[in-house]
């Protein structure tokens, strides 16, 4: 949907994605993933570290991860080996599996950051009751990819969502495991979301 031209702020108003690089955001790499933990290692940026491998490990789109309460993340001293949480885009469960060096990350933070079940795992800058906002998380991840040295126009926060289902769909060609793993109704979505570009054959 476009800009009249009649509407008088038309003529000054950039479009939305000027300068932006529009489309399938790429996957961090191995190396990459590595890069960015010494950065985080480095600052003692805590909270970023658990959100960062968080968000590869759960493969949750940023509104899900943003609002991950403590309680879906810790059922008592212990971080959970799966987590499940209802999507907001689909209003579907979906499940989770956390590593155990991920599990080490989120404790050594939840310890840090304090609360209670029905905290927020993540809260935000402006106000601790609340959740960090798919804005900060995207301001965040910006600068993480940016500190390695890499095109922040190549990088979103699709990209962590995508780099670990990328890395098991090369190891294991199994897009229907992809689908579950990313919570897609249809496996057509999660061929395009991955880029692959194959022939899919599905009944």
């Amino acid at each position: 949907m476009g800009i009249a031209q009649y509407d008088p702020t038309a003529p000054d108003r950039p479009a939305w994605n000027a300068g932006r690089k529009v489309g399938v955001k790429k996957p961090l790499k191995q190396r990459q993933i590595w890069a960015i933990r010494f950065f985080l290692d480095r600052e003692g940026r805590m909270r970023d570290r658990a959100l960062f491998f968080l968000a590869i490990d759960s493969k949750l789109r940023g509104c899900d991860l943003a609002k991950l309460k403590i309680g879906s993340l810790v059922p008592g001293t212990e971080i959970r080996n799966r987590a499940m949480i209802v999507q907001q885009k689909t209003s579907r469960p979906i499940q989770f599996e956390i590593t155990t060096d991920v599990r080490a990350c989120l404790l050594s933070w939840l310890e840090l950051r304090g609360g209670t079940v029905d905290d927020y795992a993540f809260p935000s800058r402006v106000d601790h009751a609340d959740h960090l906002s798919t804005r900060q998380y995207a301001k965040l991840e910006d600068e993480w990819v940016t500190a390695i040295g890499l095109r922040r126009e190549y990088y979103g926060t699709h990209s962590l969502r995508r780099t670990k289902a990328a890395m098991i769909y090369k190891a294991t060609g199994n897009l229907r495991a992809i689908q579950i793993l990313l919570g897609q109704t249809k496996i057509e979505n999660t061929v395009r979301y991955l880029g692959v570009d194959i022939e899919v054959r599905w009944n």
